[in-house]
């Protein structure tokens, strides 16, 4: 991680003339790419960009310069280094739409920023496409048949197939077929942002919208743009905000084009695209959850179920395709519901999940409850920060060492292990009625990848299960950090 910490201070010094006075690592999303947001001593901010995908990178600084030639509300490029792995973007701060949405709700100034980043989305779309060279396209250059194909096929391998249901495959594929190149004859083609959903729209001070991530972009129908904003499944919208907001988007388009469409025609379209929309994201879900086992993405499974149930009951597709419609059927049965939809504690649920942090010097806790049993989780696998002297006066709630922990260890997969095995006790305890489990976490010192993990699984059980929890960092309680650490929290 130093490596390319340096990389990118050395493009900022190439840049500005100056070293930066401090670089903070971005968390990572579900790409490779690794984000940095650089300082100057005034608090002025850029952001690094560190990526080994070079066409990638190349895509995003083209549609990045063409777009901002154009006034469009996208981040300007201020320098690459030699081999266009680093670059340097304009920040537009760290609050997203998705922030926005989760912080205030369904408010009216939230809908406002959602019909705002409509209309500047259609802006995006047809002011982009204008003499845009679409041969600097990171993959296809048109979102056409094969591309269609190519997101019903990731649904197909890497969710429905990982659900073990029977269907008939050639059938299936056929059926795929149809239905691709029915959506691939559509009324209206522009710039296609592709991944347009609220976390890649960010929301600065003054309330304007700005996108990013756009480097997956390529011609096709506006209408699937729309659709991944509104049926975007973290966020979650309101039936009434859907149907309101792509009302919003027609008129808007209409503008922007100075022509009237055919709105029957063009809902039609759309509910095609919001489909295809589903299910590419139920495949990345699957991909990222089943087969990386990254929790946070098995958590928005039923969520995409949910969305998916709701359109089929609610939308007709106009086309007839027999077998497409029994394995949607089947992604919706209840007991595939079920299975992504974990059992969830209430106010009558007698189960506390007591995570404690600990140093293994001074012993692994005692089961006060008088059950005994439990888990008891060895962090000292894991890289341990405290070898370093920059983070020996600090804990695993620090920023430094969450960072060093998620960067630089495999703390991650370690997690995701635990996940899996201590679900199934939360799970089984709370639909059998039982009143106590204990998890604990041991390090050298308890000071930093225990306290990390703790935390962790403290979080991901009161998500995922809604049980009380009460977290304790043990060898915490004399110690007078920099951010306390309290003894015993009740989550």
């Amino acid at each position: 991680m130093q490596s390319i910490i340096d990389s990118v201070s050395h493009l900022y010094r190439s840049w500005s003339g100056k070293d930066p006075h401090h670089v903070d690592v971005l968390p990572q999303s579900g790409s490779e790419r690794r984000y940095f947001r650089l300082y100057n001593e005034r608090g002025e901010t850029v952001i690094g960009t560190y990526g080994l995908n070079v066409a990638e990178n190349e895509a995003f600084i083209y549609f990045s310069g063409h777009f901002a030639k154009r006034g469009l509300p996208v981040p300007r490029i201020l320098g690459i280094n030699h081999d266009r792995i680093v670059y340097l973007q304009e920040d537009f701060d760290n609050v997203s739409l998705l922030d926005m949405l989760e912080k205030h709700g369904f408010t009216d100034q939230v809908y406002s920023l959602f019909r705002e980043s409509l209309h500047q989305l259609a802006r995006l779309q047809v002011y982009g496409d204008e003499g845009l060279d679409y041969n600097k396209c990171l993959t296809n250059k048109e979102f056409g048949k094969q591309a269609i194909m190519a997101d019903l096929l990731y649904f197909k391998y890497y969710f429905l197939d990982a659900l073990r249901k029977p269907y008939d495959k050639q059938k299936l594929i056929d059926d795929f077929e149809a239905l691709s190149n029915y959506l691939t004859h559509t009324e209206y083609k522009y710039f296609m942002y592709r991944d347009c959903q609220s976390r890649n729209i960010m929301v600065k001070e003054d309330n304007s919208v700005h996108f990013i991530d756009y480097q997956g972009g390529m011609k096709g129908a506006p209408q699937y743009d729309v659709a991944s904003m509104i049926w975007q499944a973290r966020a979650n919208l309101p039936d009434d905000w859907k149907a309101n907001l792509l009302e919003d988007y027609m008129n808007s388009f209409e503008s922007i084009i100075q022509d009237s469409i055919d709105k029957e025609v063009f809902r039609s379209q759309y509910n095609g695209y919001v489909l295809i929309r589903l299910l590419q994201v139920l495949g990345a879900y699957g991909f990222r959850g089943l087969f990386e086992r990254k929790a946070q993405f098995l958590t928005s499974i039923p969520l995409a179920l949910q969305n998916l149930s709701w359109f089929i009951e609610n939308h007709s597709l106009g086309i007839v395709v027999p077998e497409f419609r029994k394995v949607l059927n089947i992604c919706i049965d209840q007991e595939v519901m079920e299975r992504f939809n974990p059992v969830q504690a209430d106010e009558e649920t007698p189960l506390l999940v007591k995570v404690s942090s600990f140093s293994y010097r001074k012993g692994i806790p005692e089961d006060s409850s008088g059950n005994g049993g439990g888990f008891v989780f060895d962090c000292r696998g894991i890289d341990n920060p405290g070898r370093h002297d920059i983070y020996k006066e600090v804990h695993g709630r620090d920023k430094p060492v969450m960072e060093y922990l998620e960067r630089q260890t495999k703390m991650e997969d370690f997690l995701n292990s635990v996940f899996d095995i201590v679900d199934i006790s939360v799970e089984a305890y709370i639909k059998r009625g039982f009143t106590s489990l204990c998890v604990n976490f041991g390090c050298t010192g308890g000071q930093h990848r225990s306290v990390y993990a703790a935390d962790a699984l403290a979080r991901h059980l009161k998500t995922k299960f809604k049980v009380k929890i009460e977290l304790t960092h043990r060898e915490q309680e004399a110690k007078d950090w920099k951010n306390t650490v309290v003894k015993k929290e009740e989550l």
